[in-house]
């Protein structure tokens, strides 16, 4: 019985480090930003579904859950938010749809087996991406006017980076998939 109290606690400990790491390199990844034309990109919808693929759903939408309700409480944690973070107020803004479009993108991502081939594995990382973009035209134009070229404000100036995120982590995924085993 000690020996199963043991195992559980520390298998406990280890997903919530892994929770917590997650949550770290999401913020990272909202942090720097690479050269891109027309808008500089971030690494986050690369980091949200290699936390899908790499660690799961449960322990995936964990982290992106607690990346989220940082960036709520305060925490400077979202791409643009301010060193003092400005909390609800920056969450229910233009970016909030994409923001709860990483949830849906994290959970379609880890359902990637590392018995599909390439072909398979693109088509379900595009259409978890697709997620995030889906609820962030919604938001945008439910915020903004669906007058507005929302389309060409939310969405076309990303794809270019999108497609080779996917790219370079349907290369990856079979790998990354290797990493539930060791949580």
């Amino acid at each position: 019985m000690e020996l199963i109290k043991e195992n559980s606690q520390g298998k406990l400990i280890k997903s919530l480090l892994v929770i917590v790491l997650g949550s770290i390199a999401l913020t990272i990844s909202a942090k720097i930003k690479i050269p891109f034309y027309p808008v500089p990109m971030t690494m986050q919808t690369f980091v949200v579904l290699l936390l899908g693929l790499s660690f799961g759903y449960k322990l995936g939408l964990s982290a992106v859950g607690l990346y989220l309700f940082e960036g709520i409480v305060g925490l400077p944690v979202f791409s643009n938010s301010p060193e003092r973070g400005i909390g609800l107020v920056y969450f229910t803004g233009p970016t909030m749809g994409y923001l709860i479009g990483f949830l849906s993108a994290c959970y379609l991502a880890s359902l990637v087996k590392v018995n599909d081939n390439f072909i398979k594995i693109f088509i379900k990382l595009v259409l978890a991406v697709s997620t995030i973009y889906i609820f962030g035209v919604i938001w945008l134009g439910t915020l903004i006017g669906w007058n507005k070229p929302i389309f060409s404000l939310g969405v076309a100036p990303f794809l270019l980076a999108e497609v080779f995120k996917i790219l370079l982590l349907s290369l990856l995924a079979k790998k990354l998939i290797k990493i539930k085993s060791f949580i």
